[in-house]
């Protein structure tokens, strides 16, 4: 089915047709083809709101975004290009905003999730492991704090945006290292990976402790410290998983029977956790994202570190990486 799109541009109204395997990149050269623009910003909605499809990735296909774009009408601002050079380093800085999307090979290598029983507390401490994608943390933190009939990354993302914008002094350019409206922006795609700025936010947000612990090197980084309640999540590097608790009267160890809050004075919960990601450690479940080798799966590049993965990405506008063998 094709997605048509209506566009106000300097020079009058146009409408353009796209195939459903059109990419980012096809949608964005489309738009810059009919309206002669070789730079230029989009806007849509009511009233009208920033728009960088940029920002889901430009190889990333249109249907796997959750631009509701089919008959939509997208107004296109003109920018002045100057010299070559000028608009060459727009473009660059406006690259620099789009997340990475980078999938570990750590979770093939776990053949069995360790478990660490805990007779006093009568039940088994277990990982449940989220899967790879740029939401896991909005996935690990949702599971504990949600119910399952809402969609916990569109929850969380839009709690974290609510947040910047309630309280732009504390959340100001310096802490989020762009502007709060771009943030904003730019924590909403699906692509878009959450981090310490995030649990610190939700954690208030839903008056809870969260412990994260880091499998590398088993430190704990606590956010809303002396909450009534905690909530356990681990840090592989690149990824988020959360920690449930399963009672022994449970018949199986699935999903169903999970407790994932806990009492945030009972230290033997977090211990298990710890001894957990001891053997998660041991079975190498972790990214080092200063020096392990990385691949483009746009155009085969390979490099080291997250550093390597975002200069490629600002230097050609490829933004699909994967570990390298």
């Amino acid at each position: 089915m094709p997605i048509r799109i209506r566009l106000r541009a300097p020079d009058g109204q146009h409408t353009i047709s796209l195939d459903d395997s059109a990419a980012v990149s096809d949608l964005l050269s489309s738009i810059s083809t009919t309206t002669n623009l070789p730079l230029f910003e989009l806007k849509w909605g009511f009233p009208p709101q920033p728009l960088d499809p940029a920002l889901y990735g430009m190889s990333t296909l249109l249907s796997d975004t959750d631009l509701k774009l089919n008959g939509a009408q997208i107004i296109v601002l003109g920018q002045a290009t100057g010299d070559p050079s000028e608009a060459a380093a727009k473009q660059a800085e406006q690259n620099k905003s789009a997340p990475l999307s980078l999938k570990s090979k750590q979770s093939e290598a776990l053949k069995e999730t360790p478990e660490v029983p805990l007779p006093s507390r009568g039940g088994t401490v277990v990982l449940r492991v989220m899967p790879d994608d740029n939401s896991c943390m909005f996935r690990a933190l949702g599971t504990a704090v949600l119910t399952s009939s809402l969609d916990s990354m569109t929850e969380l993302r839009s709690l974290v945006a609510q947040a910047i914008q309630a309280d732009p002094e504390t959340y100001n350019e310096a802490v989020l290292d762009r502007k709060p409206d771009e943030y904003c922006q730019w924590i909403s795609y699906s692509d878009s990976w959450g981090g310490g700025i995030e649990l610190s936010i939700l954690s208030k947000e839903f008056d809870i402790e969260i412990a994260s612990i880091n499998v590398q090197d088993l430190r704990v980084d606590t956010f809303n410290e002396g909450r009534p309640r905690r909530c356990i999540l681990v840090y592989s590097g690149i990824h988020y998983d959360t920690i449930a608790f399963v009672p022994d009267d449970a018949s199986t160890l699935d999903t169903a029977n999970d407790v994932k809050l806990f009492d945030s004075a009972d230290n033997e919960y977090l211990e298990a956790a710890k001894l957990l990601c001891a053997e998660l450690k041991k079975k190498h479940y972790y990214t080092d994202t200063q020096k392990f080798s990385i691949k483009c799966n746009v155009c085969g590049w390979k490099g080291a570190g997250e550093r390597g993965a975002t200069q490629h990405a600002t230097e050609t506008g490829h933004y699909e990486f994967g570990e390298a063998d």
